[in-house]
């Protein structure tokens, strides 16, 4: 077994556990991946320096920004790294990149995203107590300085300053708006024109706040959210702020009913919710329609509708956060070489899927077949017991459609093969406490006809 995941951890995963030790092996790879990333920033501004890509105006600007993110981390590198390491500062380093090779032409694009980099280092500086002065622009209406809030302004530019705990945003029209930084790094003012980022509680003593971030301009740019059935970010009113704050407080012990490894990888992995539109068609109050997503390269991250009910948001975040653990272990160690053809039936999606997709559903399927599952079993009412067998006795059907095409590829890796193998003994284990007949007679005519209707609609690729 290759020494980069250890045996033990490989087999946690397969089973779609995880403790503490396995979980943080993926988190510090992914931010050491961040550090690199960001430093490759400074080498790509270099290579392009004095090409129509990074004139030297901007580069000069992002010299000084990296200067004040030098100072700040020296001042308090934690305070820093929970910048540098926030989720959405993923997609933002990733299109910065992207647009600093040397036949790019500088466009609004690039200058909005170098600008972002002002954004990042003051946010840095304020939180680790570092005085700086910046000008910051608007885009959509807000200024936004990541992790701690934004600023509404009709008008262009903003001036900052901040010394001694003090945050003075000077508009380019109206009075200043004054603000004050607190012990637990939040910014708080009585001036409305001042948006702070919704902290939901930790989920365990101990562990961080999960910011409810509908404020960054990161959240789902560049991340092809239509394509893939997920809304825009919506900016939350404060009734909207609210309800997402009663379903929260609901969570915690709707994910250990799950079993104390969901609670676990929720209070590692998560690191902040991104709040998505209701799909089209919901109803002005949502109702059951949800979507939920992750990205790459937003570790940490979970978009989403606001669920239903809290009950659908602990499934959401037992969901979501296994994509977010199966793409860090891919990006620490290769599962398979199967190529990106869309070929493959996947009960949960119409159009065909590629191995990769494949593999990366029936993960989170069968961690859900797997919570549900517990969740029916100590359940004291009817109602949600039901629920829930039916619930699980559908993840599972789905899951097991597409067990044989992902145990009968030749192209697992070594550690592809352990994880399949372990995700074939949960799927068994789940034998033991099958759901009553009439949900699993429901659950295998759904996938049954579901299969039907895809074979009709794709022909001959491969099920």
């Amino acid at each position: 077994m290759s020494s980069v995941i250890p045996d033990r951890a490989l087999r946690e995963l397969g089973r779609t556990e995880g403790g503490a030790d396995t979980l943080g092996l993926l988190v510090r790879d992914q931010d050491t991946r961040r550090l690199v990333l960001l430093r490759a920033v400074l080498d790509a501004a270099a290579a392009a320096a004095g090409t129509a890509g990074c004139p030297p105006r901007l580069l000069d600007r992002l010299h000084a920004d990296w200067a004040l993110l030098e100072a700040a981390e020296r001042a308090d590198r934690a305070a820093v790294r929970t910048v540098l390491f926030h989720p959405l500062t993923g997609p933002w380093v990733q299109r910065l990149l992207s647009g600093l090779t040397p036949v790019t032409t500088t466009g609004p694009g690039l200058t909005a995203d170098l600008a972002h980099l002002t954004a990042l280092a003051t946010a840095a500086a304020i939180r680790s107590g570092v005085p700086c002065t910046a000008r910051l622009a608007p885009r959509g209406g807000l200024v936004s300085l990541p992790t701690l809030g934004a600023v509404r302004t009709d008008s262009g530019p903003v001036e900052l300053d901040h010394a001694e705990g003090e945050v003075v945003i000077r508009p380019a029209n109206g009075p200043p708006l004054v603000a004050r930084t607190q012990p637990d790094s939040t910014v708080t003012s009585a001036d409305p024109r001042w948006l702070p980022v919704l902290a939901l509680p930790a989920l365990l003593p101990g562990t961080a706040n999960v910011p409810l971030d509908d404020l960054d301009p990161y959240g789902t740019e560049g991340g092809g959210h239509p394509r893939h059935g997920l809304s825009a970010v919506v900016r939350m009113d404060d009734h909207e702020r609210k309800a997402w704050a009663e379903c929260w407080s609901g969570v915690e012990p709707l994910l250990r009913a799950g079993g104390e490894h969901r609670l676990t990888e929720a209070a590692v992995l998560l690191r902040c919710v991104v709040p998505l539109g209701h799909p089209p068609g919901s109803g002005a109050d949502g109702g059951v329609a949800h979507c939920s997503g992750t990205r790459r390269e937003a570790f940490g991250a979970v978009l989403s509708s606001r669920p239903a009910t809290p009950v659908y948001f602990a499934s959401t975040l037992v969901h979501e956060l296994q994509h977010t653990k199966l793409a860090a272990l891919a990006a620490l160690v290769p599962l398979h070489h199967e190529d990106a053809a869309p070929r493959h039936f996947a009960p949960w999606r119409s159009d065909p899927r590629p191995f990769d997709g494949l593999l990366q559903g029936a993960y989170s399927h069968l961690a859900l077949a797997d919570y549900w599952q517990r969740y029916a079993l100590g359940a004291q009412r009817v109602t949600p017991r039901d629920t829930a067998w039916a619930e699980h006795a559908r993840c599972r059907e789905q899951v097991g459609a597409v067990l044989p095409a992902l145990a009968g590829s030749a192209r697992l890796t070594r550690e592809g093969r352990v994880l399949v193998n372990e995700m074939i003994t949960l799927y068994h284990r789940m034998d033991d406490c099958p759901p009553p007949p009439g949900h699993l007679a429901r659950a295998q005519a759904y996938v049954s006809t579901v299969k039907v209707i895809w074979q009709q609609r794709n022909g001959s690729r491969r099920q």
